[in-house]
């Protein structure tokens, strides 16, 4: 079974594995090299030393060199080295959990967890996107929850829903929260910056719209896992190996030293928090936390340490075929780089927005930048990329830079939820084991519901003169 097929059913549409996926996405990029006409613009450094684009100085380069068809073998060792701290991460983390899981606290607390949400369907859900999305509308959190995937697709198995209603939980959570973020470092904050706006400027508006953009993802989530608990076989996963929970009764049952593992746990998830916030803290950083944490289960689940060894190498070789996905997918948009068109696609799709009134040059935006997150993932690497462009090409066209940071917002993190170069959600994906072909019919019909609410709330805007 390749998840092309299901239910005694064929799929319409046969959509590759996940990596054979990333690999012609890597060709068909190489060949964009070959059609599209090399180009930059300027760059230069802003007063924090970032470097960003200088609008109106795209030329084309006329000695730019065409990439071999060998590039494709190249470019993947160095997009390996490139996404290192993501990849490493990941096996980190599964390492880790590996050993807190050995303890038995995690399923202790999963068997407590489904004790207590049962009949609570409705409030599981909402209290786990409003958590994601929350963190990541505020901290800009997004990889970090890589560690939490293993925990939540257990949950939901021990409640008799599939791993497409745990994952739904998180990358929703997290998409809608990083579309409609006041404070985001990562991307609000930066974007906000290059557009010469007050840090945090027009927080009331992007909090108005939070409260009907998360109810839209929140009753996808839910709805979609409502049909499946009433009717597993109308799960997008049917025929694929799902996580098989036990019994309620029969998860080992919480004692003090489970509960020290999971305190050790909450001290390390605040631990997390507390040092994004604060202290600026990232992969490596995170990385280290969570290697105290497996300390902290060795000592407190009295482990012995040949056994915690075998958990730890358990847990990150689980993590092989994500770690892959996650460099395959750097791949992509380092090809374009090297080709010098990445600037030459953000130049051809921004000129057409001249020509149309405001609220469509708005509306326009956002759909630009959401097709521009195909080919530069990283919300902060997009607004260096674009919000010098548009911020000019907006106060052309009679939208405000408030707008426009606004519909940047809404391309980069809606998309998140869907692009296959999001090293993060592809990473996810694999660690859960749903094909990206799945995954996209779960999420799909969200992301219309999505592109059209974020539409009317940029017209509305431009419509209210919102600065």
């Amino acid at each position: 079974m390749t998840g092309q097929e299901g239910a005694g059913t064929r799929s319409w549409l046969r959509v590759p594995h996940t990596l054979v996926l990333m690999v012609i996405m890597m060709a068909l990029a190489l060949v964009l090299t070959w059609i599209l006409p090399a180009g930059s613009f300027e760059m230069q450094p802003n007063e924090a030393g970032r470097m960003m684009v200088v609008p109106g100085t795209y030329e084309v380069v006329e000695d730019a060199q065409t990439l071999a068809p060998w590039h494709l073998l190249s470019v993947v060792p160095r997009a390996m080295a490139s996404a290192s701290d993501v990849i490493f991460f990941v096996f980190l983390i599964g390492g880790v959990l590996g050993v807190v899981r050995s303890t038995g606290a995690i399923d202790a607390a999963i068997g407590g967890m489904l004790h207590h949400f049962r009949n609570r369907l409705a409030l599981l859900i909402f209290a786990a996107m409003f958590v994601f999305g929350t963190f990541s509308a505020t901290f800009g959190m997004a990889a970090e929850y890589i560690a939490f995937v293993g925990i939540l697709v257990a949950l939901c198995a021990a409640l008799r829903l599939d791993s497409m209603t745990a994952v739904g939980m998180m990358v929703v959570g997290y998409g809608v929260g990083y579309g409609i973020s006041f404070m985001n470092p990562f991307t609000v904050m930066v974007a906000q910056d290059i557009a010469e706006l007050q840090p945090l400027s027009g927080w009331w508006y992007r909090l108005a719209i939070a409260v009907p953009m998360f109810a839209i993802g929140f009753h996808h989530v839910y709805s979609y896992a409502r049909k499946v608990k009433a009717d597993p076989s109308k799960s997008l996963m049917a025929g694929l190996p799902a996580t098989v929970a036990p019994p309620a009764e029969d998860y080992p049952k919480m004692n003090w030293q489970r509960r020290l593992v999971l305190l050790s746990l909450g001290a390390t998830i605040v631990g997390l928090v507390l040092g994004v916030m604060l202290q600026g803290w990232w992969l490596t950083e995170l990385a280290a936390i969570f290697l105290a944490l497996a300390v902290a289960a060795i000592i407190f689940g009295r482990l012995r340490l040949d056994d915690a060894a075998e958990s730890f190498i358990t847990g990150a070789a689980q993590l092989t075929a994500t770690a892959l996905l996650v460099g395959f997918a750097r791949s992509i948009s380092l090809i374009l780089e090297d080709g010098l068109v990445l600037h030459t696609i953000v130049n051809a799709l921004a000129t057409p927005l001249e020509q149309v009134r405001a609220e469509f040059s708005a509306v326009g935006m956002f759909l630009l930048q959401s097709l521009l997150n195909l080919f530069v993932p990283s919300g902060s690497g997009q607004a260096f990329a674009t919000m010098p462009i548009m911020a000019p090409i907006g106060d052309l066209v009679g939208v405000s830079r408030q707008v426009t940071v606004l519909a940047f917002q809404f391309g980069d993190g809606f998309s998140n939820m869907i692009v296959p170069t999001n090293a993060v959600l592809m990473g996810i994906l694999g660690l859960a084991g749903i094909p990206y072909d799945r995954w996209l019919r779960f999420v799909f019909p969200l992301m219309i519901k999505l592109t059209i609410a974020g539409a009317l709330a940029l017209m509305l805007a431009v419509w209210i003169g919102y600065t």
